[in-house]
């Protein structure tokens, strides 16, 4: 396997091919279609990584402003056959360090709470993994069956 490699992307085109790819790809987090064309149609114009290897993108992230010292990991998805293979840490790495150039000071994630779902559950790991930290829970922000979970982390 050679080494992956990640990069920004700019171009709006490239940014809506991949992110449809990876998460059309990905049912389990992003099987609502509304859901889905909305995180798309965002990822335009917002900082989009993507992690590839030859020319296969194995996922993708980007980051959304939510105040002036914090930026949120948006949307981030990575193909199922590349979990647990160190893409999403690449990923994070790339996206933390533009957010530290960028003088932001705090990332957030949003997600469904811990003991939900499986694949919910995976995910939540894998943000604490980093070393996200709980700041809240919101019961009903996203309906009864599906608990926000807000995650933060300093950018140092």
């Amino acid at each position: 396997m050679e080494k992956k490699r990640v990069a920004q992307i700019f171009d709006h085109n490239d940014k809506k091919v991949i992110a449809r790819e990876i998460l059309e790809a990905l049912p389990d987090w992003f099987g609502i279609p509304e859901a889905r064309e909305d995180y798309i149609l965002e990822s335009v114009h917002q900082p989009f990584f993507v992690a590839k290897e030859g020319r296969q993108a194995l996922g993708f992230l980007c980051l959304k402003e939510t105040g002036k010292d914090t930026v949120e990991l948006a949307v981030m998805g990575v193909l199922k056959e590349f979990h647990r293979h160190g893409v999403g840490r690449e990923l994070f790495a790339a996206a933390k360090d533009y957010a530290a150039g960028e003088q932001y000071s705090f990332i957030q994630v949003k997600t469904v709470q811990m003991g939900r779902y499986e694949e919910y559950d995976h995910t939540n790991r894998f943000y604490l993994s980093l070393g996200f930290k709980e700041l809240e829970v919101f019961p009903t922000l996203w309906g009864e069956q599906n608990p926000c979970q807000i995650y933060v982390m300093a950018i140092s």
